[in-house]
């Protein structure tokens, strides 16, 4: 029966069309948060223990949100299986206990929109799933005061010279120019672009490709300008 103003609630209302699945290796967690969205008026797409099992089972339908457990039993990672999700047209809501706050830096530096608590009223979650298929950030406190007292995610320890190139680059710069406007070899470039990566890598925000490389250079304020504090490491 075709679902009308009448015979669904304001909540429910609210929350029809919005497409939801969900990936997580916990049975309980998958068939609660399947009742809870089905519940509240959500179009629940697919539930799976794992993001290949999710994929290979979308046949095509379409998803606005997937709610991801951070951390999967499937020796997958947290960046593999937010990119793999994004690459099917979903945008990602991790669902996480609360002391992974490594795992939460690398969640959002590989584009998750948000991070919820499972320790999170339900409706919480649900509230969430709907900010995050409307195409918003999700701004939630909680998560933002853990990340914040986290040091390493607020600037990787990048020396100038480092600082020089990541500028250049990822304003748009070929390595080989950048290398040339700096005065040095383009291997010379390439070993520091390398360590860059590496010491993105070690603070949990992997930066594999330009784009996140710009991503990371504005973080960190090294976009639009330089950091004039930094010492040279040559």
């Amino acid at each position: 029966m075709q679902l009308t103003a009448e015979n669904v609630t304001s909540a429910e209302a609210t929350h029809q069309g919005v497409r939801v699945g969900v990936v997580d290796d916990h049975e309980s967690v998958r068939l609660g948060l399947k009742a809870a969205f089905i519940d509240a008026g959500f179009d629940f797409i697919l539930a799976a223990a794992s993001v290949g099992e999710f994929v290979s089972n979308l046949d095509g339908r379409e998803c606005d949100v997937v709610v991801l457990d951070l951390s999967l039993g499937d020796g997958s990672t947290v960046t593999e299986n937010v990119k793999s999700i994004q690459a099917s047209g979903c945008a990602v809501l991790v669902h996480s206990i609360a002391d992974r706050v490594a795992l939460v830096r690398e969640a959002l530096a590989a584009g998750a929109a948000g991070v919820i608590p499972k320790s999170s009223a339900t409706k919480t979650v649900l509230s969430a799933a709907a900010t995050v298929a409307r195409g918003e950030v999700l701004n939630n406190l909680e998560w933002a005061s853990a990340i914040d007292a986290d040091r390493d995610f607020s600037k990787a320890q990048l020396g100038r010279r480092e600082r020089e190139i990541l500028h250049l680059y990822a304003s748009g710069l070929p390595l080989k120019l950048a290398a040339e406007k700096l005065g040095i070899g383009y291997a010379t470039a390439r070993e520091y672009l390398d360590r860059i990566r590496l010491k993105y890598i070690e603070v949990g925000r992997p930066a594999p490709t330009k784009v996140d490389l710009l991503r990371r250079a504005v973080e960190d304020g090294i976009l639009p300008g330089l950091d004039p504090d930094g010492g040279d490491d040559d």
